[in-house]
């Protein structure tokens, strides 16, 4: 059987501004998204006030006028290093590591009782404490026989007081855990799949393990019965130490003004257009579609993609296409909220055909692009800005 655990930095970006400044321990303070638009990770204190995710700032401003709130722009480069750094002590206790994201990882324990001759509570506990004393952060652990019970572990772990940030489920109390928990708690059933399930009258993952997979794979698929049997003890998502390729990198943001300036949006269509492909050469791919959205003060989202004439992830040859379908989508008449580039058709390097005809100039600027890496790496993401900005700026 195997065991699986589950491993959930607490509200991760207050907890890191927290590490770098103790001050702010203990009272209500809020990350703030790009360009500080809203809300994405808050402290025990803010949530006891109120503020929810994805708030935005000016509305919790005006809401909360009178609480002593700390509201902080986001610092994504100081999350990735600590969390390169809590990923890296996770992989000292077992290879078996799965970065689910920034801030939360499954392991594969199994077997790991007998090499460490401790119980699996005392290693899931260890592994907090060591976290904790080392790196400076909170986490929560759930473990578990498969991923979908060791996510509603660690849930049960953050929520529970008496837990200590660590919950285990075990097959023997499955049935009551099953019983005793809302099919919305479940990970993997949002919304829409939950207001299937109360359709047919089911609201406890208890009623979900009694139907039949021929019921469920006709309700919902393969999915539904794959979660029958997660949520039964038996393990169908493994550990994936080695993570599977995006299928698709984009980047976005809002601007911090709605704006109609051409250049303006130009530029920072490039940025991301810069940031996607430092991302590519960074996980060895190469993209063969690539899309420019554009997102108006109403909401509207416009949105165009090309087809390239081979995969790449040169910025200077992607930026003459990107500049096409902008002149065809933007109006001046517009007022535009944000701005994101799209690269799809992602195929590894080293897999991807080389161009028969590639000419000098395109030799020239892969050796640009490849520089301009090293000089970020050295000074910064930020220590080189695209041509067009300072021109207009002049």
């Amino acid at each position: 059987m195997a065991e699986i655990a589950l491993v959930d930095c607490n509200n991760f970006f207050v907890s890191c501004e927290q590490l770098m400044n103790p001050d702010l321990l203990g009272k209500p303070v809020c990350v703030l998204s790009n360009n500080d638009g809203c809300v994405v990770a808050r402290s025990n204190e803010a949530k006891k006030l109120g503020i929810t995710m994805g708030m935005p700032l000016f509305m919790a401003k005006k809401q909360f006028r009178n609480a002593p709130v700390i509201y902080l722009s986001g610092r994504h480069e100081l999350y990735r290093d600590i969390s390169k750094r809590i990923m890296k002590k996770l992989s000292s206790f077992t290879p078996a590591v799965e970065v689910y994201s920034i801030d939360e990882a499954f392991l594969d324990l199994s077997g790991l009782k007998k090499l460490y001759r401790m119980s699996f509570k005392e290693i899931i506990l260890k592994i907090k404490n060591d976290i904790k004393e080392e790196i400076g952060i909170p986490v929560s652990i759930g473990l578990a026989p498969t991923k979908t019970l060791a996510k509603l572990a660690c849930e049960k772990a953050k929520k529970l007081p008496y837990t200590n940030g660590i919950y285990r489920i075990r097959l023997r109390n499955l049935e009551e855990e099953m019983y005793n928990t809302p099919i919305e708690d479940i990970w993997g059933v949002g919304k829409n799949t939950a207001a299937l399930f109360h359709k047919y009258g089911i609201y406890k993952a208890s009623e979900i393990v009694k139907q039949s997979d021929f019921w469920l794979d006709k309700i919902w698929g393969k999915k539904g019965v794959e979660l029958k049997q997660e949520l039964e003890g038996i393990s169908v998502y493994p550990v994936v130490d080695k993570p599977a390729l995006p299928k698709s990198i984009q980047r976005t943001s809002s601007f911090p003004q709605f704006s109609t300036d051409k250049h303006y949006i130009k530029t920072q269509l490039h940025t991301h257009l810069h940031d996607t492909c430092r991302k590519l050469r960074k996980e060895k791919l190469k993209s063969e579609i690539i899309g420019v959205m554009l997102k108006t003060k109403d909401f509207l989202v416009l949105s165009e993609s090309i087809v390239l004439p081979q995969p790449t992830d040169n910025e200077m040859i992607i930026m003459e296409y990107i500049d096409k379908l902008f002149e065809r989508m933007y109006k001046p008449e517009i007022i535009y909220r944000s701005s994101g580039i799209y690269a799809g058709k992602l195929s590894p390097a080293e897999t991807t055909q080389l161009f028969l005809f590639q000419n000098e100039k395109d030799k020239k600027t892969e050796k640009l692009t490849k520089l301009w890496d090293k000089i970020e790496k050295k000074y910064g993401t930020k220590s080189l800005q695209i041509g067009t900005y300072f021109i207009h700026n002049e």
